[in-house]
């Protein structure tokens, strides 16, 4: 599956041109979507906190705004002051046993034009809860504006 998954973000980061945030997306299973809408409003009220608690603690994780960290300590450090609008659309899901993936699309605003693309790797828990181990995006590229007259 990892494998797949890097095969995937190298594919979708040679497009260069961003389609419309998709606004029918694929439908998640509700626990995959309470990591989507968990993740919408920490990241909302800069609660680097509840960001932080989203991410499995017992393993190495990858959030997007910083090195590797090793504990929810790490990883709310990392993401200290950052937040504010996002809105996230999953296009499409997979879960493998204890493993899952969530490929979608952010905007910076829930309804916004998307602004990039985010795969987020998930591990369950010993009580089924879905944690992420890897926070991944990158903002689609833009064209160049026209040259000023």
């Amino acid at each position: 599956m990892r494998a797949a998954v890097l095969a995937l973000g190298v594919a979708l980061s040679a497009c260069a041109t961003p389609a419309p945030l998709s606004t029918s997306g694929a439908v998640l299973p509700p626990e995959l979507q309470r990591v989507l809408d968990d993740y919408s409003t920490a990241w909302r009220a800069k609660d680097a906190k509840a960001l932080a608690a989203l991410f499995a603690d017992d393993r190495t994780v990858v959030p997007n705004a910083c090195p590797p960290a090793k504990d929810r300590a790490g990883i709310e450090a990392c993401y200290a002051g950052h937040g504010g609008g996002i809105g996230l659309t999953a296009l499409d899901h997979r879960i493998d046993g204890s493993m899952a993936y969530i490929i979608g699309e952010y905007a910076g605003d829930v309804g916004g034009p998307a602004a990039g693309k985010f795969v987020l790797t998930l591990t369950r828990d010993a009580t089924g809860r879905w944690l992420i181990v890897a926070d991944m995006d990158q903002p689609y590229r833009r064209p160049p504006p026209p040259p000023a007259n």
